[in-house]
């Protein structure tokens, strides 16, 4: 197996493991620890080193983790690149159990983010997240991560003898055609209480001391190489998880630097950072501050620091549609496997303007990665993502990137091997510059 496959595939095994946001984390965190990063607490203080490696999370769901640099803070200011822990999927509602004719159970659920809903029907899904439980006293409860590793739900579709016009388009109701089945209702099940009698049993918990949920559905089939020259990723969670697996590797390979170098990871992108553990909080700018402030900088230190900083802003982008080439610009046509995309948008729905894009360019051509460029056709509207939303809490220059793919927020989607490693390097390249 040549290094991008092997790359790829540690990316398929870090996704396998990664079924909810709060798995992610857990596992970035595991990570890091290996490579000997010490890690912080919001509610303690800090001390921290020139040359030190530290991280902090929040919520259990984003993460911040660093290197400090070895020159003035000031001076030098943060190098940062940004991605997202959060996919579109379905969430569990309280007392989700709903029984159907005194047949079948199925879970009440919400759509989370903007799923492609039909890539969810006749799969075999099951249930990740966090579990809240009863702790000393009321303001800390217990959590425990769970994740039901065998297949237990499924959304099965209708079949065409009564609906004879699927093959036309259907508009599925997220209400009533996505709620996934759970089991057949026999004597011996407790249809009231069948969630919390099976997590119950995986964390080893009374029921009665189980108090809130926080869970996903997630597709239990792992992601894999495809392609006659073995030359595709496919997987659930590319966006983001991509860019998260990218922005680790590329901060625990990077050299010592003069800047501080950051990697964020943030949750609820896909329902526009408004959270606490979002890019639309302060957060960042409050991890900033702190190792800013404990290294003795001023008011106009701090700020000289986040002017001379910058942050890749790194989320997946649309790769040109073999089936769909008319959806495209038509001159600026991403292509999988030809580099890393640079975003762009005159309405400023990504941050990337002609500075910082030619600081990307530069750092992909003095490593020898191929780049491309994406804007949306002008008669179509695009999404935003977390540069933009950051910005409204720091001002530092900002380019928006990502990796080419194909049906972003499907249930399975489609990358390339050989993009993945060169927007590793390219995210390595640029934590080396000086």
């Amino acid at each position: 197996m040549n290094s991008n496959l092997k790359h790829a595939q540690d990316l398929i095994d870090f996704i396998g493991n990664s079924p909810s946001p709060y798995h992610v984390v857990r596992n970035v965190k595991n990570i890091l620890l290996e490579n000997n990063f010490t890690e912080l607490n919001f509610k303690n203080k800090w001390t921290i080193e020139k040359e030190g490696k530290y991280f902090v999370t929040q919520n259990d769901t984003s993460l911040f983790a660093f290197k400090v640099g070895i020159s003035d803070i000031a001076s030098s200011g943060f190098k940062i690149v940004a991605a997202h822990s959060d996919s579109p999927t379905f969430k569990i509602k309280p007392s989700p159990e709903i029984s159907v004719e005194d047949k079948y159970i199925k879970f009440n659920t919400e759509t989370y983010g903007s799923p492609i809903l039909n890539t969810w029907l006749d799969r075999p899904l099951s249930i990740a997240g966090r579990v809240s439980c009863k702790g000393k006293n009321s303001l800390n409860p217990i959590t425990h991560l769970v994740a039901i590793e065998q297949p237990i739900l499924i959304i099965p579709n209708l079949p065409i003898h009564f609906n004879r016009t699927v093959n036309e388009g259907i508009a599925l109701n997220k209400q009533v055609d996505m709620l996934p089945i759970a089991a057949l209702i026999n004597e011996d099940l407790n249809k009231d209480l069948l969630l919390a009698t099976k997590i119950s049993e995986v964390i080893n918990v009374p029921v009665e001391d189980i108090l809130e949920v926080d869970l996903n559905l997630y597709d239990v089939a792992k992601g894999s190489i495809i392609g006659l020259n073995n030359e595709f990723i496919c997987s659930g969670k590319l966006d983001d998880l991509a860019m998260v697996h990218a922005g680790l590797s590329a901060l625990l390979d990077s050299d010592q630097t003069t800047s501080t170098n950051v990697l964020a990871i943030f949750d609820n992108e896909e329902v526009g950072s408004r959270s606490k553990q979002g890019a639309g909080s302060p957060i960042l700018k409050d991890v900033l501050s702190r190792i800013l402030n404990i290294q003795g900088a001023n008011e106009e230190d701090s700020q000289r620091a986040i002017y001379n900083s910058f942050m890749v802003s790194a989320d997946m982008a649309h790769a040109l549609h073999p089936n769909h080439p008319d959806k495209h610009d038509p001159v600026n046509r991403p292509i999988i496997n030809a580099g890393p995309v640079i975003k762009i948008e005159g309405n400023q729905k990504y941050t990337t303007d002609s500075n910082s894009c030619a600081v990307f360019e530069m750092i992909c051509k003095e490593a020898a990665i191929p780049y491309q460029k994406f804007v949306n056709r002008s008669d179509m509207l695009g999404g935003g993502t977390l540069g933009n939303v950051s910005a409204g809490q720091l001002a530092m220059r900002s380019v928006d990137v990502g990796n080419p793919m194909w049906a972003m927020h499907s249930v399975r989607e489609t990358s390339g091997v050989d993009d993945h490693t060169f927007m590793t390097k390219a995210l390595e390249g640029f934590y080396d510059a000086e």
